[in-house]
């Protein structure tokens, strides 16, 4: 039975590894790599950080979406004078323009920013949307979940 040749090439942060062989010596070459990278936290955290990183670059720039004015926005949704839906679509709104990841201030800032009326507690706002499981936090910011898009009859 003929030995599969493969080659391979990987590049995790600071670390590259490339190798040709068969394949059997390549995925055991491949798996001390990630054992060795495992055992390391410092290097497991920078990587984690430069990947974050890649990923919201990638994500603002293929998310981005042509969208119209907040207040057009908003009144397509219905969500001019519910604060939870207000919340829930401009943050929706801020989305469809690129960003990844939402931070309450950002929902009140876009909303002074395209004269747009306040909200009264945008926290109180995140955490019933949270409850209902239109958004999901992640550390100090959050994301709409796949039901807070269909609560808006929308999706990113």
């Amino acid at each position: 039975m003929e030995d599969l040749r493969g080659k391979i090439e990987v590049s995790i942060g600071r670390m590259k590894f490339a190798g040709e062989g068969t394949q059997d010596w390549l995925s055991d070459q491949l798996e001390k790599i990630l054992n060795t990278l495992e055992k390391q936290p410092a290097f497991a955290d920078e990587v984690a950080e430069e990947t974050s990183s890649a990923v919201q670059q990638v994500g603002n720039q293929a998310g981005k979406q042509a969208v119209g004015s907040l207040a057009n926005y908003l009144k397509s949704k219905n969500a001019a004078s519910v604060q939870t839906k207000k919340f829930l679509a401009t943050a929706g709104w801020l989305m469809k323009k690129g960003k990844t990841l939402v931070s309450t201030s950002d929902v009140t800032k876009a909303l002074r920013e395209n004269h747009q009326t306040k909200l009264g507690n945008p926290s109180e706002s995140l955490n019933q949307n949270v409850s209902k499981g239109f958004c999901e936090k992640s550390g100090k910011e959050f994301f709409l979940t796949p039901e807070g898009w269909e609560e808006l009859g929308d999706s990113l």
